[in-house]
């Protein structure tokens, strides 16, 4: 909560506005539309600081007036259409949770629980509503960080990352999610709060976050993104979010799709325990034949089709079923597949990824 020491006559509600900042959800988005609606009117003049890229009420211990209100509501007003632009929903399955876009071509930073591993099918909505496909590239599954990249090509809104590392405790800062889900009338929700506690792995915030928040962005009030919150609601009103360091520091790692480290966010999937679902036998001209597809298996879903003869598999040349059954062995749940194979007798190249069993 922020409180203000005597101060001349000021517009109604504007300092109620901020009092209720840091505790707005999405139970209603009728209580966050006069909020939004302070926020964004009347911009005031910044006042001065030591560091102009610092704000200097973020050294203060609590805003003293209404000039350190005004300041705050500034900074935001400046900040958030570009970060709200940048801030999508992403959907696996029946789940949803959020993530935002730091590259002209779609790079996207989440949760690792929100990705559920890599090379993962997924889908992802812009704030104006459209969906796009994208697919999840690579986590650091103990420290709940993850990377995921738009399939559609075009050129997206994006934020920039606070490399400095100049984040302080105390600073205020503001948090976006689809909370409860994606509603395009509502739009990302935002939540204003400060830092309570930093370490190397992990930030607090008092910003109040709920499910569909997960792996949204947190920015400072110059709009640099800091973190993606992680564990929301652990505490009354203290969330957890992974410092921007831990992507940057583990950036080439998650371009690659590679799963790093070992954790509780995401499981590593185990070799062994991958899924494609067909059967074949070896055909007398070399390769296998293909003699029965299950019904909604990867391998349905990659359109095979009984007859189709598998000449190599990731470029291995396909001898006998029990080879084939080894390769499949070897790899787990989510990698790339490509089949070169005949239909009718002419040549086709099947690509799809692994299930679960």
């Amino acid at each position: 909560m922020i409180r203000a020491g005597p101060e001349p006559p000021q517009k109604p509600g504007l300092r109620d506005c901020f009092k209720d900042a840091t505790r707005l959800s999405c139970r209603s988005c009728h209580a966050m539309k006069p909020l939004l609606t302070c926020l964004l009117t009347a911009l005031m003049p910044w006042a001065a600081s030591a560091d102009p890229a610092r704000p200097y009420v973020n050294d203060k211990k609590a805003p003293e007036n209404r000039q350190d209100l005004d300041a705050i509501q500034h900074a935001l007003t400046q900040a958030l259409p570009a970060a709200r632009n940048a801030t999508v929903c992403i959907e696996l399955g029946e789940g949803s949770g959020s993530g935002v876009i730091v590259s002209e071509d779609g790079l996207i930073l989440t949760a690792a629980h929100v990705a559920s591993g890599v090379n993962k099918d997924l889908t992802v909505l812009l704030e104006d509503g459209r969906k796009l496909k994208a697919v999840s590239l690579g986590v650091v599954a103990d420290t709940d960080a993850a990377m995921v990249r738009i399939t559609d090509k075009e050129k997206f809104p994006f934020v920039e990352l606070e490399r400095k590392e100049s984040t302080r405790l105390g600073d205020w800062v503001f948090a976006l999610g689809h909370a409860g889900g994606f509603d395009k009338e509502r739009g990302s929700v935002v939540r204003l709060g400060r830092l309570v506690r930093i370490t190397d792995n992990t930030i607090q915030s008092d910003c109040t976050l709920i499910g569909g928040d997960s792996g949204g962005p947190l920015f400072n009030l110059q709009g640099q993104l800091i973190g993606i919150h992680s564990r929301v609601g652990v505490w009354m009103g203290i969330d957890m979010h992974v410092p921007i360091q831990v992507f940057v520091k583990n950036w080439d790692g998650l371009l690659k799709a590679e799963f790093i480290g070992e954790g509780p966010f995401v499981k590593k999937p185990e070799k062994g325990k991958g899924f494609l679902g067909l059967a074949t036998e070896a055909c007398s001209e070399g390769g296998l034949t293909v003699t029965k597809v299950g019904k909604d298996t990867p391998a349905a879903k990659a359109d095979f089709k009984e007859d189709d003869v598998l000449l190599k598999l990731n470029g291995d040349e396909l001898k006998t079923r029990e080879q084939f059954q080894g390769l499949i062995k070897e790899m787990a749940e989510g990698d790339a597949l490509e089949f070169e194979a005949l239909r009718a007798g002419k040549p086709l190249t099947i690509k799809l990824k692994l299930g679960a069993r």
